[in-house]
């Protein structure tokens, strides 16, 4: 599984998303996303594809704009 998980400290009420790809019984990819205030369950979304490559490229593309919006990597280092 692949997971990225960014925060964003600098609002009032902090918040994460997350981002996660993993592989299913059925042979397919699932990228799934959630978000919301840190410490309560977030709203989530589920999107399938039929291949790995599909399911990276578009889980990184979710996790750029995450950080365009402000949210950085939990624990990167400086």
């Amino acid at each position: 599984m692949l997971s990225f998980l960014l925060t964003d400290e600098r609002r009032a009420r902090p918040s994460f998303y997350r981002v996660d790809v993993a592989y299913n019984l059925f042979g397919e990819y699932s990228v799934m996303r959630e978000w919301g205030p840190k410490g309560r369950r977030g709203t989530h979304l589920l999107v399938w594809f039929s291949n790995l490559r599909d399911a990276c490229l578009a889980a990184e593309r979710w996790r750029k704009r995450a950080l365009r919006r402000g949210y950085t990597p939990k624990g990167a280092m400086p």
